[in-house]
């Protein structure tokens, strides 16, 4: 399975041969540095350690910054770590280089980051709700949750609100991962991939791009 670490650069479109509009991201994805190869043998299970985007080392702690060295590379700011099935092999060793060149024969992608934080929300932001008429006698209430509990909604479990309903919170700023995204185009000399579609996160916020294991690629 193909995997780089990148950058989310920022939207835009381009147009296919009929003319039909396509909106795509444009993520800097690599080049990556594998930081570290474990193995089952010593440390109980297999995965790929990789790096983006180099940080100063005087901005890193000692242990980061020795970690860097063994891999004859320097701090990295983005470190991820994806595990490899059983029997999987890589053929790339600690401190190998990784381009955009992984997703040559991949045609589907999924795109993991961060989404952006919206502070706390009411229900009609967080969650769609339609909020109350606007006339006919509301007064203050129009964007109210409306009845939200008896007091034993919870029965058998206490007299509390039931997990998980829908009421106002902390909106966004969650590990979000979106499947099935078209790559459109890869650019080896810019280490650049253009993705059909949003991906989560802000311009400027990091993200983990894989081969999608879900969806044949085809």
């Amino acid at each position: 399975m193909a995997m780089l670490l990148g950058k989310k650069v920022g939207m835009t479109r381009i147009y296919d041969e009929s003319g039909k509009m396509i909106p795509v991201t444009v993520v800097q994805a690599g080049p990556c540095i594998v930081t570290q190869l474990k193995t089952a043998e010593t440390d109980g299970y297999d995965a790929v350690q990789m790096g983006f985007d180099d940080v100063k080392a005087c901005r890193v702690k000692k242990p980061a910054e020795g970690h860097a060295k063994k891999a004859n590379t320097a701090p990295k700011r983005f470190v991820r770590e994806y595990r490899l099935a059983d029997g999987e092999q890589v053929d790339y060793e600690a401190g190998a280089e990784l381009g955009v060149s992984v997703f040559a024969d991949t045609k589907i992608v999924d795109v993991c980051g961060t989404s952006k934080g919206k502070g706390y929300a009411g229900v009609m932001k967080r969650h769609g709700f339609g909020g109350f008429p606007a006339s006919h006698g509301t007064e203050r209430k129009h964007r109210a949750p409306g009845s939200i509990a008896s007091h034993a909604s919870d029965a058998g479990n206490g007299g509390n609100v039931k997990k998980g309903k829908r009421m106002s919170g902390r909106m966004g700023g969650a590990r979000v991962t979106s499947k099935h995204h078209r790559l459109v185009s890869i650019d080896e000399e810019k280490n650049l991939l253009v993705i059909k579609g949003a991906i989560p996160g802000p311009s400027g916020g990091y993200v983990e791009i894989r081969s999608s294991h879900t969806r044949p690629q085809n």
